[in-house]
Order: C-alpha cells, then structure tokens, then sequence
C-alpha cells in the first residue's frame, strides 16, 4: 500500500513517501480499515520535531507517559481516521465490513472507561492514518453513517481535536451558563470548544485575530477578542462580558498569555459562584510561564492538565455527530503523496486559515479529496 513513513525526527525531509508498504492485517477484535481521510493535527508536527519535553526544557523527544518512548522509526501518523471496513479480524462480525466511521484515536493502557492515565495515540504509539489501510480495534471504529457527512468532514471532526477539547471542559466541570474564554479559538480544538460550549449550554468568548471574528462569531462564540495588545487585553475581555469575571479559562497557548488569562477569572471575586479554573492542553505561545504561586493558591485557582480523554467522553461525541449537534469545520484536503506540502501550509498558515486540514490517499482523491481541495489546487 501507499504509505507515508516518519523516519525520525526532524524537519518534514523525515517523511518518507512509500508505495511498497506492507498492508497490516486485522487481529483478534480489529478491523482493517481504507482510509479515505485522515485529519492532521499539529501534535503530528511537534511529535516529528520531538516538541514533547517533560524533564529538560531543550530535550528532543516524544512523550513517554508509560516509562518508555512507544514513538519509533518508520511510524506512519495520522489520529484521526475516517475510512470504511475492509475486512474483519477474529471475533469481530463480518456484517461489519463496508461500514463507514471514525477511529477513537487513542491507545488506552486498560478498559477503564472514565479514566486514561497513559495517554498514547494511533499515529504515535502505533501506526495510523496516513496511508491507505489501517487496522484498529473494532470497538474504538464507531459506525457515523450520517448521509450528509463527507469523508473529509467526518475526519474533520476526529477525537484528536473534539476529545482534547471536551477533556477540557469536563476536567473544569463547565456546566451551562458559565463564561468560558477559548484561546487559540481558530485551530482544531479551538472551534470544537465553541461548539461543545454551546452544546452543554456554556457561553465562549473567543480569543483570535480579528479578520476571523465573523466566523467564529457565526460558529457560536460570543465575541472574539483580539490576542494582541496585552496590557488591555483583560479589560477588553471584561468588555466583551459586560465587567463579569470568566469562570474558566481553555489555555491552548501558554507562554506570557497564562499570567493574562488567569486575570480574567479573579477580578471581582465576589462576583463569583465557583472556584477559577484553567485547563491547558497546549502551548502554541510558549512552553514556559512565569506564574506567581501566591496569585494561584490565594485565588484558590484550580489547574488542570489534559491530554486526550476517555472512552465515555468518546462515546459521547459520536452520539452528537450522529445526531448533527457538532459540525465539521473543515479548512482542506491534501493529496497524501503531497503531506510535506501540506505541513508546510500548516506552519505558514495565513490569515484566511480556520479548521481543520485533511490528508486523503492518491488513490481516494478524486471522490474524497478533489470536493475539498485548495482553490487553485488540482
């Protein structure tokens, strides 16, 4: 099968286009399944520049959540995978094969449903979606048939993004009508965090650049509030509430904006009915930040790292796909072939860029892909 191969770490000369690669097969309780799109994710890059350091802040490495690196050479990426069942594994029913769906892209270390301590991934720990076959177990591929939903969407819409930012909100306990302030609000996890606020009935004020107000405005969020100009930014988020302090923070940013968005939430205390909350789950502004620990404990602030999720919250997010309650907001598709290209738009982005990119085999490309492709891109 046609695959593309990381073959170590470093720039994206490290991947490796291969049309030879053996097609895996499905064991007991797997599925094979043909990719038809594969959403990247930008834990796809900083898992190939080895951006995963937990001890020494200039270490080149991946994360190791178990004691041992599970990231090895050549890996195939890809997490979120949407596809149809080629063929079944021992144990599974052979009804099965033609199913359309989309991959739970996590390696969960045991059953426990509501709990996932060694978070790893399909694309990372095991070979994923940027190829033309994969095999996954039967149970994390779950049926969307939804008629209305293109390949390329539904791989939009893939548990990499969608289960990180639910994880958020669940560690934080966002009930409905809490003022929740969404950083990095263009991206992946970004916009899914707009729709699921809406979905449990929170309200999210969105942090972008301005020229892309009016679609994330559209997408849910109650007003975007320009990233720039730090030293006005808590009074203009104060603005955009009416002077009402945020509940919780989704910190996707890190960096010198943390101290900022902790601001936020412990103005007017006594306007408050829960503790402030932050989770984080990314730092796209900076791995490091200078935090005062006295403004933290003083202000009873509760922080909450997050990484992937769990099988219920995935269970979960299928159930309002299904339904049409969470929409794809897909940016566009890249040949398969054509990856290092679309890594390289990925990190040069422009200002038009909101959502998500999707990776689509060669030979998938012209029912799965071309619908979705750059203007100007044949």
């Amino acid at each position: 099968m046609a695959a593309m191969l990381l073959t170590g770490h470093g720039d994206v000369d490290k991947l490796i286009y291969r049309e030879d690669v053996a097609v895996p097969q499905p064991g007991p309780g797997e599925v094979l399944v043909r990719v038809t799109a594969t959403a990247k994710n930008n834990t796809d890059r900083k898992a190939r520049e080895g951006l995963y350091p937990t001890k020494d802040k200039g270490e080149v490495t991946s994360f190791a959540m178990g004691g041992s690196p599970t990231l090895t050479f050549p890996r195939i990426q890809g997490a979120d995978v949407a596809g149809r069942i080629a063929a079944v594994g021992e144990g599974v029913e052979s009804s099965r094969i033609g199913e359309r769906g989309l991959l739970d892209f996590n390696l969960y270390p045991d059953d426990r449903r509501d709990l996932n301590l060694m978070p790893d991934y399909y694309g990372h720990g095991a070979d994923g979606g940027f190829a033309e076959y994969v095999a996954v177990p039967a149970d994390q591929f779950h049926h969307v048939p939804n008629p209305g939903l293109a390949d390329a969407e539904l791989a939009a819409m893939g548990m990499c993004s969608y289960q990180t930012a639910y994880h958020m909100m669940t560690s934080a306990r966002v009930a409905a009508g809490e003022r929740v302030l969404v950083t990095g609000a263009s991206g992946g996890v970004g916009t899914a965090l707009i729709q699921l606020c809406r979905i449990v009935g929170a309200i999210p004020f969105a942090v972008s650049q301005p020229d892309k107000a009016d679609a994330l405005l559209a997408m849910g969020a109650e007003a975007v509030i320009d990233r720039g100009d730090l030293p006005t930014f808590v009074d203009r988020v104060l603005e955009a509430t009416a002077g009402a302090p945020i509940d919780a923070v989704m910190d996707l940013v890190g960096g010198e904006m943390t101290d900022r968005f902790i601001d936020t939430m412990i103005v007017y205390m006594h306007k408050r009915s829960t503790y402030p909350r932050l989770s984080i789950a990314g730092a796209s502004g900076g791995n490091l930040s200078e935090i005062m620990w006295t403004r933290v404990y003083l202000y009873q602030v509760q922080i909450f790292g997050v990484s992937h999720g769990t099988r219920e919250e995935a269970e979960q997010l299928v159930a309002w796909i299904r339904s049409s309650q969470l929409r794809p907001i897909l940016h566009a598709a890249f040949r398969l072939s054509e990856l290092r290209e679309a890594e390289r738009y990925f990190v040069n982005r422009g200002s038009n860029y909101l959502g998500k990119i999707v990776i689509v085999p060669d030979a998938q490309w012209a029912e799965h892909g071309e619908p979705f492709a750059l203007e100007g891109q044949s």
